[in-house]
């Protein structure tokens, strides 16, 4: 939804424009192409994917994650004055929130079935003999 609306907003822009507004250096390399970045240039990578195979662990990074693309629509809206654009984002806002919201529905599922005392002992993902010991205990 980012790409489509940074390829509405840049489509058909003049040089002179494009020199105006700072993108120049980004047209360089990709023209008007949708190039996933970050403000500061750095460019997308599967190596931010962040996944422990640990359901406990993997939960916090997604509410890590819903908490950092919001702020990052927190701050886009700080900056922007095009009311079509803040729309969209403040529904994409919306949207990490709720999912926020639902990763900790889950987190609290889960540790709720799990022993408190060996809350961090052992991974329910993985170590499942371990796991079902621990649930025979109760």
């Amino acid at each position: 939804m980012i790409g489509a609306i940074v390829y509405q907003l840049t489509k058909g822009l003049s040089e002179e424009e494009i020199k105006k507004s700072g993108f120049e250096d980004y047209f360089v390399d990709h023209t008007l192409g949708i190039y996933p970045q970050s403000a500061s240039g750095v460019p997308f990578s599967a190596a931010v994917l962040q996944s422990k195979g640990d359901a406990i662990t993997d939960l916090h990074e997604n509410m890590a994650a819903e908490q950092k693309a919001r702020t990052t629509y927190d701050n886009i809206l700080r900056f922007c004055d095009d009311p079509d654009v803040k729309d969209a984002i403040r529904f994409l806002r919306q949207r990490e929130v709720v999912h926020y919201q639902r990763f900790g529905e889950n987190l609290r599922i889960l540790t709720d079935k799990l022993d408190s005392k060996n809350f961090y002992a052992f991974n329910p993902e993985f170590d499942k003999k371990c796991f079902k010991n621990q649930m025979k205990k109760k």
